[in-house]
């Protein structure tokens, strides 16, 4: 089996996959519900008038993507289209997504994909390049938009064969959020830049005297939900996926140790029901303050800043992700949108990315939502915006993670792969759907750390072999 993807047996597997976890959110749909949406269509009606032109929409169901619900209902009064969204938990939007681009159906004609997979999809043609329609852009359109106002890191990741295959709607990396108030109570202060062995001392004592977690990470199964910041800690642990010969290193000293020091955090200091917590749930109990600390994603300090969602707005502190053998540990992401290889709206839905990533939907969202949680990570200008700023505490913080991060060398020792928070190869998302499943284990105490990671270990083998990067 060569390095390219191997659709047939790779989403025949992601088909069988049962998935652990359901959102809270209000606005997710059965998946099912994607393949109840109506084709576009502009057919004529009896009197002669067009219809409506639609467009359907696969998103996660995070906050931001909630405002972008909201904020196009003007974008179909002015343009005179349907957006339909579907709108699913994270590990559901990916395989349903996979399935449709690799099929070639076209149920969603604008997807939801992170910098992991745009470079993959691109590869296999199973979405659109935007290069050729964004050089077409007539040229007050194309300064309006300014494409290289958007970070070039970002750009570069959301690219393939120079050909750019995504746009950003918000990129992000990883930082630590405290409770100023809980600290002060249990007498211990953060540094702007803590190792991991600091973090765990704060986060018993603070548990101790506030009487709720000292920390949440995310347990829930998922590669893009607890190995996103488990990733992170085997990178700042010494520890790594492969070493430069594709040999797995899931049982090494350095990475079995960061993952007994994640789990054992959890159980000692962490939130009850770990397995069941990621991103949206970690976000709610730091929000309503049932929780001193939170590594997670930069893009959440806005919504901990909102005053209409939070409760915790002013009282919130902030570090960089924490260090321990390795520093510069935070993640690089930015879930964009792209346009379905199947799509028969292609003219459209470039349209709609393009007004949905532009400096223009970034200050509308400002002006009418509050500039704290105006889409952050994807362009200078909204962080050369004395608005923004000033609403936003966290900018410089956040602005120092996105450009600290580094995809192209995640760990302490060279790899073969990019990608902090991910190996970037087309197998990962089974491997990584695989691997997380057997930290949960671990996690919720069902397995040891050691067996997870031999069983691990053994998967990772598998894949380096299958996959052809290991003779």
């Amino acid at each position: 089996m060569n390095r390219g993807l191997k659709v047939i047996s790779i989403f025949s597997f992601t088909t069988m996959l049962a998935l652990s976890g359901c959102s809270t959110s209000s606005t997710t749909s059965s998946p099912t519900d994607a393949a109840k949406q109506p084709e576009a269509s502009t057919a004529s009606t009896p009197s002669g008038s067009k219809k409506t032109a639609e467009l359907t929409v696969a998103t996660v169901n995070n906050p931001d993507m909630v405002i972008m619900q909201k904020m196009a209902k003007d974008y179909e009064k002015d343009n005179g289209v349907k957006i339909n969204f579907i709108t699913l938990p994270e590990n559901d939007l990916r395989k349903q997504v996979t399935l449709d681009a690799a099929s070639g159906a076209g149920k969603f004609d604008i997807v939801t994909i992170g910098t992991y997979d745009a470079p993959i999809w691109a590869k296999n043609k199973w979405i659109s390049p935007l290069t050729p329609q964004l050089d077409s852009m007539p040229g007050d359109a194309k300064s309006k938009y300014d494409l290289e106002d958007i970070f070039p890191s970002v750009r570069d990741a959301l690219s393939y064969e120079k050909q750019l295959y995504a746009l950003p709607f918000y990129g992000e990396s990883s930082m630590l959020y405290y409770n100023i108030d809980m600290l002060a109570k249990a007498g211990v202060t953060m540094p702007e830049s803590p190792t991991w062995d600091q973090v765990a001392d704060i986060a018993k004592k603070v548990k101790a005297a506030n009487n709720v977690p000292g920390i949440v990470l995310r347990g829930l199964p998922g590669w893009g939900e607890v190995l996103a910041p488990l990733n992170t800690v085997i990178n700042a642990f010494g520890g790594s996926w492969y070493d430069t010969q594709w040999n797995a290193k899931l049982n090494s000293p350095e990475t079995t140790k960061a993952v007994k020091f994640y789990v054992d955090l959890l159980k000692e200091a962490g939130q009850p029901g770990a397995t069941s917590t990621g991103f949206t749930e970690s976000l709610t109990l730091m929000s309503t303050g049932k929780a001193a600390m939170w590594y997670d994603a930069t893009v959440a300090a806005g919504f901990l800043n909102n005053p209409k969602d939070s409760q915790v707005v002013g009282k919130i502190g902030y570090a960089l992700a924490p260090s321990q053998a390795k520093s510069n540990n935070g993640w690089l992401w930015a879930w964009s949108l792209a346009i379905e290889s199947g799509s028969k709206n292609k003219e459209e839905a470039f349209k709609f990315i393009t007004w949905a990533t532009s400096k223009e939907y970034i200050n509308k969202v400002g002006e009418k939502e509050g500039w704290v949680v105006a889409p952050p990570g994807t362009r200078k200008s909204t962080y050369d915006n004395p608005k923004y700023k000033e609403a936003a505490p966290f900018a410089d913080l956040v602005l120092k993670s996105m450009m600290n991060a580094d995809y192209k060398k995640p760990t302490k020792d060279p790899v073969p792969y990019q990608g902090i928070q991910y190996v970037a190869i087309p197998e990962f998302q089974e491997l990584g759907t695989e691997v997380s499943q057997a930290v949960a284990s671990a996690i919720s105490g069902k397995m040891s750390v050691d067996d997870a990671m031999k069983l691990s270990q053994e998967k990772a083998e598998k894949i380096a072999k299958d996959g052809g990067y290991k003779n």
